[in-house]
């Protein structure tokens, strides 16, 4: 079987199994050369490892079952990505509004930001240049299709 029907027929055992969880969703899936598995989601209020450890269970019994491995011969990783992985999906970019974001442009230039608004085109963030009486606070409007990336900044 092609690595691509591999990953279809895995999706959808994973909407299989989220069908139940709303506000969880799969933001990805790979399928590494010695048929590792691993899958990664995120929910709209975060994803406890708990509830990391019951998918994972429940979708290794159905690849298991599927027989998509014949010989059991596969390991299965579910995951939220890592905080430092750029956003993927409109999803995740509306559950982070109110952090700090890095948008990288096409062009290659960046600008650092509080996630305002979510659209379906679009998003706007808050920019700050300056200190004290030079301060500057713009809304800056972003369509998708400039953005390269975007990843949620860590603040101490």
């Amino acid at each position: 079987m092609m690595l691509d029907d591999q990953i279809k027929q895995l999706e959808k055992m994973v909407e299989n199994i989220l069908a139940e969880e709303t506000e969880i969703f799969l933001v990805g899936l790979k399928i590494k050369p010695t048929n590792n598995v691993r899958v990664y989601l995120d929910g709209d209020k975060g994803l406890p490892i708990e509830k990391c450890v019951q998918l994972n269970r429940k979708l290794y019994k159905l690849i298991e079952e599927s027989a998509l491995y014949p010989s059991g011969d596969f390991s299965l990783e579910v995951s939220s990505p890592g905080i430092d992985e750029p956003l993927k999906l409109i999803r995740q970019y509306h559950k982070n509004i109110g952090r700090l974001v890095e948008v990288v442009f096409n062009d290659g230039s960046i600008k650092t930001g509080k996630l305002l608004q979510v659209a379906e085109q679009d998003i706007i963030i808050e920019v700050t240049e300056g200190k004290g009486k030079k301060k500057q606070v713009q809304q800056v409007v972003i369509p998708f299709g400039n953005i390269k990336s975007t990843t949620v900044q860590i603040q101490f």
